[in-house]
């Protein structure tokens, strides 16, 4: 009978902390391109707090700018140039700008929240005409939609609006104010098949104490009723915007040709806001 053998496992030791990569021993450019791999958030959160140089570094435009430097494409490259040539001032112990930019992206997406309507009226100032505001599905899809509902006026001007403030969204002043960007809006208003509707869109841009730059309107013929539960698009692209632009109004406005009780009026949904480098 053959010998029982034991094969006990001799556990691994433990590496010493101090043999464990120390990288605040790197030369401050090597730690630079090392955290310039890190996800912005993680960076604002957690990699400033380590120690006064890695805050220095978080705080800093070089690391920003070597993140943005990472999108090859034309408008990645765009981009860098622009923000090269519009640096928000540094200030001591303060956060550069660039690290709220990059950490919430704000170029090349919809600023609008709740578009659609797929989170109720949140988000929105309301003003109710007739029976008021409310949320059905789309009666025929509206393109590009992240969500098929919208929001349905009534009988009598049903008024809807929200405030874009820039600077909370992530973008600096010296960008606003470079003459660099512009500004796509656009919205989707409709009609159920049975009745007919109007419908109106004002957008104004403002400065910080809500002084308007300029504005944008349009005040389509109504849609006739028996028309197909028919959807259009408004859009208007501002540029060379006027220094100073700090906030966006979006204000869209409908109700039923009818005048039926309930919530027959204008369907309004996607509207956008999307501020985007120019292609010069």
């Amino acid at each position: 009978m053959g010998a029982w053998t034991s094969r006990t496992r001799v556990p691994t030791p433990e590496p010493d902390p101090q043999e464990v990569l120390d990288l605040s021993r790197l030369p401050p450019e090597l730690l630079l391109l090392v955290l310039s791999h890190v996800p912005p958030r993680t960076l604002l959160m957690h990699c400033r707090r380590v120690c006064r140089a890695w805050r220095a570094l978080v705080d800093g435009q070089a690391l920003w700018l070597l993140l943005l430097a990472r999108d090859h494409s034309a408008a990645g490259r765009a981009l860098l140039a622009l923000a090269r040539r519009c640096l928000p001032p540094a200030h001591e112990d303060t956060p550069c700008p660039l690290g709220q930019f990059c950490a919430l992206r704000p170029l090349g997406r919809n600023l609008i929240s709740n578009p659609c309507g797929q989170e109720g009226l949140r988000k929105w100032m309301v003003r109710h005409g007739g029976d008021g505001w409310v949320v059905e599905k789309n009666r025929k899809p509206v393109p590009g939609a992240p969500s098929q509902t919208c929001f349905v006026t009534s009988f009598s001007w049903c008024r809807k609006k929200q405030v874009v403030d820039l600077v909370e969204k992530g973008l600096w002043p010296e960008l606003l104010d470079s003459g660099g960007v512009e500004i796509a809006v656009s919205d989707w208003w409709g009609a159920r098949h049975d009745s007919g509707c109007k419908y109106r869109l004002f957008v104004t841009l403002l400065d910080a104490h809500q002084n308007v730059i300029d504005k944008f309107s349009a005040v389509p013929d109504p849609i006739e009723q028996w028309n197909n539960d028919v959807y259009l698009q408004v859009t208007h692209v501002f540029s060379g915007i006027r220094r100073g632009i700090r906030f966006i109004s979006f204000e869209h406005w409908g109700q039923d040709t009818q005048f039926w009780a309930g919530h027959y009026g204008a369907r309004v949904t996607n509207s956008s806001v999307i501020i985007r480098v120019c292609q010069s």
